[in-house]
């Protein structure tokens, strides 16, 4: 996977139409958008673009309409929100398809400076299809395709790739960071490099666990995913999540980290109860026992205080860490001190950190670390995908620098 990407920055600009694939994918409750974090993050780039003299075309996807048109879904609350974020009107055509004769007429219409936003993209079937006919229509709007929805680039569809195959491609800002971090950090890592993996099955990172071992000085393990390891080390893990079929290709991964001189930490002790929280915030009774002391009828839920200890020291010690994955059950504020403090770890650090996306970097805004993380990525499968070492289609198709 080649990471070094042309960018918004290497193009001209000046009277350019711009198809822009921005992530606007917001909660919505009731008519209302209840966080607009990602209208924000596209700002940046949009603004650059318009004072550049371009006129662009913002596109996204909404929900999961899976080729239907609905209402509910439509981008038109986004379109609102993003000119009151930019201080001018963002037009929007009235039509529900993404690619109507109003969207196009409107697409042509208009002027240097000016932008619109289509239709949620997932209206149309052809764009989870990656479907050239759909992918075409889009590209006919502009001259220049510019990719900034990072967590839709693992994704091939018409809007993260197909469009390429018709107009010259570049990311955006968001990407670039994406790039320019993760990429470099997998690519050429300051070391020690250690990495943090936590969720919950070991089955949902087996490649990314491969690859990062071929890269990293220390890896360490957490979450759910940790107590298939600790059953291939031979130790009873009680009611423990446990992915038994992944037992022996857990002994491979600990034969491999021993072979390429890694070192591989496992929680030494671990926080267990008799059952899951129901509701997962409920309050729950608890206790601290070691890795190979859990009880049959316990089960693992976070790590324990020697494990936050003995994580932390390494994220300590690190030049670059990457994390990706909670250390237990972080909803129920008792077994949330795992996932804490591995955060705490990285916002003290003087290492170059990186926060893969979802339940980690949830953590990381909601503990209000993450101004003193170096970069949190904008996409959950994107960024473990990444991870894996995998060619993402969405930055394939982009022109290489």
């Amino acid at each position: 996977m080649n990471y070094n990407k042309k960018s918004v920055r290497d193009v001209e600009l000046k009277g350019k139409k711009v198809l822009c694939r921005c992530d606007f994918n917001v909660p919505v409750k009731e008519g209302v958008i209840t966080s607009d974090v990602r209208i924000t993050a596209a700002l940046p780039v949009l603004r650059y673009m318009l004072e550049q003299g371009a006129a662009v075309i913002a596109c996204s996807h909404l929900g999961k309409p899976k080729g239907e048109v609905k209402p509910a879904l439509s981008m038109k609350i986004v379109a609102k929100r993003l000119g009151e974020l930019l201080g001018k009107p963002v037009k929007i055509a009235e039509s529900l398809d993404p690619v109507s004769d109003e969207a196009l007429a409107l697409a042509k219409s208009l002027q240097p400076g000016e932008i619109m936003l289509l239709e949620n993209l997932r209206f149309d079937k052809g764009e989870e299809k990656n479907d050239p006919t759909f992918a075409k229509k889009l590209a006919d709007m502009a001259d220049l395709y510019v990719s900034d929805a990072f967590g839709t680039v693992h994704r091939a569809h018409a809007s993260t790739a197909g469009v390429a195959d018709y107009l010259p491609a570049v990311c955006g800002f968001l990407i670039e960071k994406e790039l320019g971090t993760m990429g470099k950090a997998l690519a050429d890592p300051a070391r020690p490099f250690v990495a943090i993996l936590g969720g919950a099955k070991v089955s949902d990172k087996l490649n990314v666990i491969n690859n990062l071992l071929e890269k990293v000085d220390t890896l360490i393990i957490g979450g759910g995913m940790a107590y298939t390891f600790l059953a291939a080390k031979g130790y009873g893990v009680g009611k423990s999540l446990l992915d038994s079929e992944k037992i022996d290709y857990c002994k491979d991964m600990m034969k491999k980290a021993e072979q390429k001189g890694v070192k591989l930490l496992l929680p030494v002790d671990t926080v267990v109860a008799k059952s899951f929280p129901d509701p997962i915030d409920a309050p729950i009774d608890v206790k601290t026992v070691a890795s190979d002391a859990i009880c049959d009828e316990c089960m693992g839920l976070d790590i324990g205080e020697k494990t936050r200890e003995l994580f932390a020291d390494a994220a300590k010690t690190a030049k670059t860490v990457v994390w990706n994955g909670p250390m237990g059950v972080f909803e129920n504020p008792t077994l949330a001190n795992g996932t804490v403090a591995v955060a705490q770890a990285l916002a003290d650090s003087d290492a170059i950190t990186i926060v893969g996306g979802g339940d980690s970097a949830a953590a990381c805004e909601q503990l209000g670390f993450a101004d003193k993380i170096t970069h949190i990525s904008t996409g959950g499968g994107a960024s473990l995908e990444f991870l894996e070492g995998k060619e993402l289609p969405g930055i394939a198709c982009l022109l290489d620098k």
